[in-house]
């Protein structure tokens, strides 16, 4: 059984978003101020980049270095110091992107949503370093969590504003488009980033909720774990089995943030499992 969250790093994240491991560092982002923090574990030393651009998610490159980037615009490497949006479908201002991930291949799997979140306008992109993406899903609202299960046989997803979490059978085959079906509601919240551990269970952050649920495949709510901040927002395992939660401070009142003095931090949560490792972003060559 896990233990109770701990405090990592107190921190004033606006969104705090996408934290992976990557040897001995957390990456994760603050999304609406397109920030790029790398927290080293040892000492919590951490070390930002600014991009100029809202961020929804970035993947380390195979690379060194680089990392591939979900942004307002679409998608972009970072490389250098330098940001270089590669695929800028994104053009109309009402329009950004949300989270992403990489799949087994290397491939960079993104959600596109319109900025108030309208039902029906978000797509899933598939992005392999080109200028064109290549549209996976249709018909979501704000997409988020992305995770596969161990022999990539399954592909999760949430939708955060309809309050579903959705399950799709896999296939790293190129020619491969998801088939997306309902796995389990959330009733109090909304479905944030997730991470999928070694026995295909779902570890949900739930933005509003003020907790992490730990979903079967079967869509049933096996654990749940209350954190001290209203806004979980995503999670990542740690090779030890270590949860590292990230959180968000944006659209809290003062009157709350008073009483919510660690929102926008990072925690950890010690569990009893372990995750399937997500992969690097493999660059086209």
């Amino acid at each position: 059984m896990s233990s109770k969250p701990e405090l990592l790093l107190q921190s004033d994240a606006q969104v705090g978003e996408g934290p992976i491991i990557t040897g001995d560092s957390l990456i994760w982002i603050d999304m609406p101020v397109g920030k790029v923090h790398t927290t080293n574990l040892e000492n919590l030393h951490t070390e930002s980049i600014v991009l100029g651009t809202l961020v929804g998610a970035v993947a380390p490159s195979e690379t060194e270095g680089n990392f591939a980037i979900a942004c307002k615009e679409g998608f972009a490497m970072w490389g250098n110091n330098e940001l270089e949006i590669r695929d800028p479908f994104l053009s109309n201002p009402d329009y950004r992107m949300n989270d992403a991930k990489c799949d087994a291949r290397g491939r960079f799997w993104g959600g596109s949503c319109r900025m108030n979140f309208e039902p029906g306008k978000g797509k899933l992109h598939r992005w392999e370093g080109g200028n064109q993406n290549r549209v996976m899903a249709e018909n979501l609202s704000l997409p988020n969590g992305i995770g596969w299960n161990e022999d990539n046989s399954l592909m999760y997803l949430a939708d955060s504003i309809t309050r579903k979490v959705f399950v799709s059978d896999f296939d790293l085959a190129d020619d491969f488009v998801p088939d997306f079906r309902e796995l389990i509601g959330i009733d109090s919240g909304l479905p944030d980033g997730l991470s999928v551990d070694m026995e295909g269970c779902i570890w949900l952050a739930v933005w509003g909720g003020s907790r992490v649920t730990r979903i079967s495949p079967q869509g049933k709510i096996l654990e749940e774990y209350l954190f001290p901040v209203s806004q979980p927002s995503s999670c990542a395992f740690g090779s030890d089995g270590t949860l590292f939660v990230t959180s968000a401070r944006a659209g809290i009142s003062e009157v709350d943030l008073s009483k919510e003095r660690l929102a926008g931090s990072l925690f950890t949560l010690s569990t009893s499992t372990t995750g399937v490792p997500v992969s690097r972003f493999r660059e086209p060559h």
